[in-house]
């Protein structure tokens, strides 16, 4: 059965060892590694549900994985409870950032199977044991230094590494911001759309307010429009038609004569000139 170039210590220790001869060795229940070079020797298994005898198996033992088996080659080396508790260990060791508050727990690493070297633990921001909590990836390099129980780094939070896994909070928090994000970069597009738009619309209005105020008064046209907005060519005004005259207007044709003289022609032609000795009065 071949193995894959990595594997999670999770993964390794969730197995029950099964050896060639078949003999059920008890499930993994803790790793068993070098902290200072970060290097994975191998893991300890618990043989019985009573009793503190234990079995540690190298990693160079390990010949195949089943669905949850590990098989391996060889006898373990047996050894105590006591003694298994004295390994080095980082596993559940708490992650400090810069100014040493914690942030995390180191929950897991990712293991190169032929050389036994860790590529990078997962930290953990609540308990590790949960089912469905997020994961962060924490490179060996980013270690500023290490003790029994914590690990310190320069950190200024978990938000300064690359999600590994995503829960179902982190995801809906980390979709929200995208969509936060594209809602915003498509409103800001619109916005200049717009803006653009009503620049050229000002810009073009002012060239045609400027055509017109230099065109010179043609009283006899007026300008138009179409349905577009657009003016089109003037058209001469038309001429308005003379009001009928009415006959009473004829009436007043007189006025420019005495109203004492008869309107009659033939009445006028018999009286003479007054004179001037002539007395109104008499």
């Amino acid at each position: 059965m071949t193995l894959p170039e990595q594997l999670l210590l999770s993964d390794l220790l969730r197995r029950r060892v099964r050896c060639q001869a078949g003999i059920d060795h008890g499930a993994g229940v803790l790793a068993w590694m070098h902290p200072p070079v970060h290097r994975l020797l191998g893991w300890i298994s618990k043989p019985s549900a009573f009793g503190e005898r234990r079995q540690a198996w190298r990693l160079d033992q390990l010949r195949g994985l089943a669905e949850l088996e590990a098989l391996v080659q060889g006898e373990g080396a047996d050894t105590d409870l006591a003694t298994c508790e004295r390994l080095p260990t980082l596993m559940e060791a708490s992650l400090l950032d810069r100014r040493g508050d914690p942030i995390g727990t180191l929950a897991d690493a990712a293991v190169e199977l032929r050389t036994g070297r860790i590529l990078h633990y997962l930290i953990s921001r609540s308990d590790p044991r949960l089912p469905g909590s997020s994961r962060w990836r924490l490179s060996p390099e980013r270690i500023v230094d290490q003790q029994p129980g914590q690990v310190s780094t320069g950190l200024s939070g978990l938000d300064d590494l690359p999600l590994a896994r995503a829960s179902v909070r982190q995801e809906f928090l980390r979709r929200s911001r995208r969509w936060r994000d594209q809602v915003q970069e498509e409103t800001s597009r619109l916005r200049d759309q717009f803006q653009q738009a009503g620049d050229r619309f000002e810009e073009r209005f002012s060239e045609r307010l400027e055509g017109w105020l230099e065109e010179p008064d043609e009283p006899d046209a007026e300008p138009g429009w179409d349905r577009y907005g657009e003016p089109v060519a003037r058209q001469p005004r038309r001429p308005e038609p003379p009001e009928p005259r009415s006959e009473a207007w004829d009436d007043w044709d007189g006025w420019d004569e005495d109203p004492m003289e008869p309107h009659d022609p033939r009445e006028r032609r018999g009286r003479r000139p007054p004179a001037e000795d002539d007395d109104p009065w008499v």
